[in-house]
């Protein structure tokens, strides 16, 4: 029996990773094997980084949240400490924004944390 080849579905297989590996460099955008392996590695960077992101992001926010207390004569546990004793519940990505751009309610924020917790 003779040898049988798909050669349509193939030549669509490899076009397909040809034009997602549009814009590699060199080889991995022009040869089949390297631009399948790059792209799939690609998708693992992708599927790991959405994680990472969301981690990093509240890094991030902890980090301003911490300069913005201690710039109020606070450190960033006992601001959440104090928050959470007068019951105010905000999220640490909404108290990154006060932090940064509306200083003044953050700093009576703070005066609430203090009070709650008993540093005044």
């Amino acid at each position: 029996m003779p040898r049988s080849t798909n050669n349509v579905a193939g030549h669509r297989r490899h076009k397909k990773y040809l034009k997602a590996a549009r814009g590699y460099v060199g080889a991995r955008s022009k040869l089949y094997k390297t631009a399948r392996q790059t792209y799939e590695k690609g998708l693992t960077y992708a599927y790991r980084d959405r994680k990472q992101k969301k981690r990093q992001f509240r890094q991030l926010w902890i980090t301003r949240i911490n300069a913005a207390a201690r710039s109020n004569g606070m450190s960033y546990s006992n601001l959440i400490d104090g928050l959470n004793k007068a019951n105010i519940n905000v999220n640490r990505k909404t108290l990154a924004h006060l932090a940064w751009h509306e200083p003044a309610t953050f700093t009576a924020l703070c005066e609430s944390a203090k009070t709650a917790k008993g540093l005044n």
